[in-house]
């Protein structure tokens, strides 16, 4: 075995891409971008079996303390064979020289690896899958794990709902919400057009609506030019554009020709059909607060690696809402998905408490839970540490550091 501090970019590109584990959060264009966006530093390391073949790789992000030493980040943990224990007994002996030659407190980690079968409610369920042996494993290599948190504590979301697409679609598309199926149906008598055009400040724009309705900050628009530069041909755009003129006509037609019949409805229907009426006058009202004539409602941004792919930005306006235009949207990603072969799609991170009093957060697991397939905890954050008294004061003197800063 050998150790490689700086794997060339196209080996560590071809093995990372290859792998059937890896993640998009390990990979070099990841890497670059946090360089650039986040001013972190890549670091791309790996491990080589006797015959000169990579075996491992990691990509750790590292940042700098006043105090002349780094900590590090690997995002979603070691592409490696976490069935092979020896490996990663291996690969961690390296990576703690690596941490003493190179001034590390620690690195952080935190794999794309289960802990535990659960069910809609969070709970293990008794008999199901687990990884408990590699967790016990895992510490008893010296990594500290951090704890089981079940909001959004850590630097990834530890919950997410994955769709399996190794199955039929009408086996996929049955373990969708009654709702979900009937929000994407509604959705075509708006007459929606879907598009893959890379629409960077159509979607800077619809993001900043989100995040006013939602109560969170937006990255700035470099942030997305940023990434789409870095992932070229593995990220992808899903545009939902509603065409205001044509639908403000149909409307208009449509309360017309109600209006006109009213007289002679049958009064068992009339209530349906004057409720009919004032859903069309307050879309009509709504429709009429925009002046374009084509408006983009709602866009997702998805990246993949070779075989699977993660929704990880979404953006809507009123319209969307009120066009079910962010159902349809995922729904079209998701069939997307299924007919390019991929393995999952992953929603990218839910809460680990479905009944959490942070409303946000409660509001978002039901969102996503409606797609349907597996809820899934994933191990956890672990540190692996080479000063303990500064890896136990890093946090109290970071914040100290940030505060003299500001």
């Amino acid at each position: 075995m050998k150790f490689l501090e700086d794997v060339a970019k196209e080996k560590y590109q071809s093995f990372t891409s290859n792998h059937e584990k890896s993640h998009f959060l390990q990979s070099y264009e990841w890497g670059e971008f946090c360089k650039k966006i986040k001013g972190q530093t890549p670091h791309y390391v790996g491990m080589t079996d006797d015959n000169d073949q990579l075996v491992a790789t990691a990509l750790i992000l590292e940042r700098k303390t006043p105090l002349g030493f780094s900590y590090g980040y690997a995002p979603r943990g070691f592409i490696i064979d976490y069935k092979n224990k020896e490996l990663i007994k291996k690969f961690t002996e390296y990576l703690k020289e690596y941490m003493k030659k190179n001034k590390f407190i620690y690195i952080k980690f935190d794999p794309d690896i289960p802990y535990q079968d659960i069910d809609q409610d969070a709970n293990p369920i008794e008999g199901g899958n687990n990884n408990y042996e590699l967790y016990n494993y895992m510490l008893s290599l010296g990594y500290i794990h951090t704890g089981f948190y079940r909001l959004y504590e850590g630097n990834q979301p530890r919950y997410t709902f994955r769709i399996d697409l190794k199955r039929d679609w009408d086996v996929i598309k049955s373990r969708m919400s009654k709702s979900f199926l009937q929000s994407v149906k509604r959705s075509y008598q708006y007459d929606l057009e879907i598009d893959n055009e890379i629409k960077i400040k159509e979607f800077y724009k619809l993001i900043k609506n989100t995040s006013e309705r939602d109560g969170f900050n937006p990255h700035d628009e470099k942030y997305y030019e940023t990434l789409v530069d870095e992932f070229k041909d593995n990220i992808k755009f899903f545009n939902v554009t509603i065409d205001i003129k044509k639908m403000m006509t149909k409307i208009k037609k449509e309360l017309k020709d109600l209006k006109d019949n009213i007289a002679s409805v049958n009064k068992k229907k009339l209530a349906d059909y004057n409720d009919k009426i004032k859903r069309l006058e307050k879309e009509q009202d709504l429709f009429s607060k925009y002046p374009e004539e084509k408006r983009v409602i709602c866009t997702i941004i998805c990246i993949s690696t070779k075989n699977r792919i993660w929704s990880f930005f979404q953006g809507g306006d009123e319209l969307a809402g009120a066009t079910c235009a962010v159902m349809r949207c995922y729904y079209e990603a998701i069939k997307d998905a299924f007919n390019k072969g991929y393995d999952f799609f992953d929603l990218f991170g839910t809460p680990g408490d479905p009944h959490t009093t942070y409303k946000n957060l409660a509001k978002l697991h039901d969102f996503k839970r409606k797609y349907g397939d597996k809820y899934i905890e994933f191990i956890g954050e672990f540190d692996l540490v080479n000063k303990k008294v500064l890896y136990k004061m890093l946090p109290t003197l970071l914040g100290i550091y940030r505060k003299i800063r500001r």
